[in-house]
């Protein structure tokens, strides 16, 4: 895939301003995609957005395929007549620049459960055989997910494996019974999923009318207390009850001496090749519904993946496996013809990872944070170095902001030391040739002026906020995802900044 060239903007729908406690697809996202237009991006960066589990972070979901209903609009639903506007005066008092996820829930789900009740005692007609349009052609991953949000809710959010045996292992006699006791939970939770995937294609339609296209993430793993895992054991690396037997994770690198240890289940590989991959080739399509691109986080572990046994506190003890390959992406073509996907590679990168990237035409990444460091792939990262067929970003959602990454004394976030990061400084300022001039639009011309097609700015680095505005740190489980744009933070003066660099580099 070639992108054209172009420019977008990163930022997690959680993060914009609402009046509910956490961003949404209300006005405030029209609004944003009102400002890429009038600065000249043609793309939205949004990371997953299904429904957020461990630690609120959305790589870690309940589902791969379903959304987040937190994401869903009450001044929508108030304007269709599910719930009372009234009803939304009587919001907690929340921070206006943090999400407060429990909160939120606390408010939120209550209000959502009436809309479903509403929407089952009063709807139209027409909205009834949508609804049912709708449930029908997603009840392969629906009804599952439907089914385990229930049960989950009935045993107090405990993890599938700490459910009673029966429904654990999803012996048929008990679906049914299930399913039939939660009936009215299920469809709420169906009715969740429609409202979501109505309120997300028409604010997507409203940014396509306006140029602006959606790259949206796919996590290479999933969570284990997830749906996917619950009705899929087969396809992972799991004991007689149900827990990993090995976890994911990386070996120590920039952000941590003893590596990061996400504690994701392992893939059975060889199970799926036995099937065509087709769980896969599901899980993309799904994907492709609700993004234009994909970028696959952690891209290399379909080449070889870090493993690590379950019973490890670090990621240290693991080792490399090989995972399918090739023969992945081969499927994935022939199935789904063109594959509009960037690979997230960055780590430990091979040859071999590379080739599979070539072979099927996938742009790569850089981060311009990281190409003035010792990091071993800095000399990739620095914009002399760079292709046109890649993704350059100031910083993902993983680093600090351009700010909080420059005024830091070292160690916070990585493994660099106080002298480390003053020889780290010196070379940026010699290499980019700067003196007094904001860090952050430094770094944001420096991608911006690069032959790279498309260069991606975090939305706090193009508001030059610190490191009070990070949205997460790997290898941390807590304190994180939670940082919101303030109402108005988007000013016609950034906009005006971003569009002179659009038109001086071609973008």
């Amino acid at each position: 895939m070639r992108f054209q060239r172009g420019s977008g903007i990163l930022l997690h729908p959680t993060s914009l301003p609402a009046g509910h406690g956490v961003g949404d697809f209300g006005p405030e996202a029209y609004r944003f995609v009102d400002f890429l237009e009038s600065a000249g991006q043609k793309l939205w960066q949004v990371l997953p957005l299904n429904p957020t589990g461990y630690a609120d972070s959305p790589f870690q979901c309940f589902s791969a395929s379903a959304g987040n209903p937190l994401l869903i609009s009450l001044d929508r639903l108030a304007d269709g007549g599910l719930v009372r506007r009234s009803e939304l005066h009587a919001a907690p008092s929340l921070a206006p620049d943090a999400v407060d996820y429990g909160a939120v829930i606390r408010f939120k789900t209550p209000l959502l459960r009436t809309a479903a009740a509403n929407f089952q005692a009063d709807a139209a007609a027409r909205d009834r055989r949508e609804f049912e349009n709708f449930t029908q052609a997603n009840a392969p991953w629906l009804d599952d997910f439907a089914l385990f949000m229930s049960v989950k809710e009935a045993q107090r959010m405990a993890a599938w494996t700490d459910w009673p045996a029966d429904i654990a292992s999803r012996k048929p006699e008990t679906l049914s019974r299930w399913s039939e006791k939660l009936a009215s939970e299920i469809a709420a939770q169906k009715f969740f999923q429609y409202e979501f995937f109505q309120q997300w294609q028409a604010l997507r339609m409203y940014g396509q009318e306006r140029n602006v296209r959606i790259i949206g993430d796919v996590p290479i793993y999933l969570a284990h207390d997830s749906a996917d895992v619950w009705s899929n054991r087969q396809f992972f690396l799991l004991d007689e009850q149900g827990r990993p037997e090995k976890v994911s994770g990386v070996p120590p690198d920039y952000f941590s001496a003893t590596g990061q240890l996400w504690g994701n289940p392992i893939y059975n590989w060889p199970r799926l090749k036995e099937t065509q991959y087709q769980w896969w080739v599901e899980r993309m399509r799904s994907a492709l519904r609700l993004y234009d691109f994909i970028r696959i986080d952690h891209f290399r572990g379909f080449e070889a993946h870090w493993e690590v046994p379950a019973h490890e506190t670090t990621a240290m003890n693991g080792r490399w496996v090989k995972g399918p390959g090739r023969e992945l992406f081969a499927v994935l073509l022939r199935e789904l013809g063109h594959l509009p996907v960037i690979a997230e590679n960055l780590g430990v990168i091979t040859p071999e990872v590379e080739a599979i990237r070539h072979e099927f035409g996938l742009p790569g990444m850089a981060i311009l944070q990281f190409a003035f460091g010792k990091d071993p792939q800095a000399p990739t990262f620095k914009p002399h170095n760079y292709v046109r067929d890649l993704v350059a970003y100031s910083g993902t959602h993983d680093n600090d902001t351009v700010v909080g990454w420059w005024s830091s004394g070292g160690s916070a976030d990585s493994t660099r030391t106080r002298e480390d990061v003053t020889k780290e400084h010196a070379y940026a300022r010699a290499y980019l040739g700067f003196k007094d001039e904001p860090i952050n639009w430094v770094l944001i011309r420096g991608i911006m002026s690069s032959v790279a097609n498309i260069a991606i700015t975090q939305m706090q680095d193009a508001l030059g906020l610190g490191s009070e505005a990070r949205m997460n740190l790997p290898g941390k489980s807590s304190g994180y995802w939670r940082w919101r744009m303030k109402p108005g933070a988007a000013t016609d003066e950034i906009a005006a900044r971003l569009k002179e660099m659009v038109i001086l580099y071609d973008r």
